[in-house]
């Protein structure tokens, strides 16, 4: 877990027009909502919520407010990121406070290690889940998971059940979901080794 500073202005104004021109002058419309306030329209440098979301911890940085009145010092997450599809910058981000002694569910990316027996034995690689949900205390928030995945042969599966949660956390996808399989090519030695 991450936590850095990232800098806010209260937006009275709301609207397409408003957001241009924010986006126009290098800043992101945002909204900060949580348990127990209104949502606030903010606003935030484009180039500091880029390298706050671009460290270590990707979007899972903890990030303390500064500025934005009665929300200064507060602790939020990125819960979404709204990104241009052709430019890659970002146009708007919806930023959720958290009580930092009150669990969060957050999406967390899964990373493979190691490199499969079956793959070197001909087989290529299914990975099909590529992030889980997981529920822990903002401090524990992890910024990835990582799945060995050197000793899977050719036909094996890696289910949810087996991904190794992090201490503090609980991952909440369905434990029969399949992380990555090994699968044999057809007609091949691979699928004839499996046999």
């Amino acid at each position: 877990m991450s936590k850095q500073v990232l800098n806010v202005e209260l937006r009275e104004q709301t609207g397409k027009g408003i957001c241009r021109r924010l986006r126009a002058a290098g800043r992101v419309p945002a909204v900060v909502y949580g348990k127990g306030i209104e949502p606030v329209a903010v606003s935030l440098n484009e180039k500091e919520l880029t390298e706050a979301i671009a460290g270590v911890g990707g979007r899972n940085h903890i990030l303390t407010i500064n500025g934005a009145g009665e929300l200064n010092g507060s602790n939020v997450i990125v819960s979404d990121l709204l990104v241009d599809s052709l430019k890659g910058n970002p146009r708007h981000v919806d930023l959720h406070r958290v009580n930092l002694a009150d669990k969060v569910k957050v999406h967390v990316q899964l990373r493979l290690t190691g490199t499969s027996a079956g793959v070197k034995a001909g087989g290529f690689l299914d990975f099909a889940l590529h992030e889980v949900e997981v529920e822990c205390l903002p401090v524990h928030i992890p910024e990835a998971i990582k799945v060995d995945v050197t000793e899977l042969l050719v036909g094996q599966t890696l289910h949810v059940s087996d991904v190794a949660a992090p201490v503090g956390t609980v991952i909440l996808n369905d434990q029969n979901a399949p992380v990555v399989s090994i699968l044999g090519r057809k007609g091949g030695e691979a699928e004839e080794a499996a046999v």
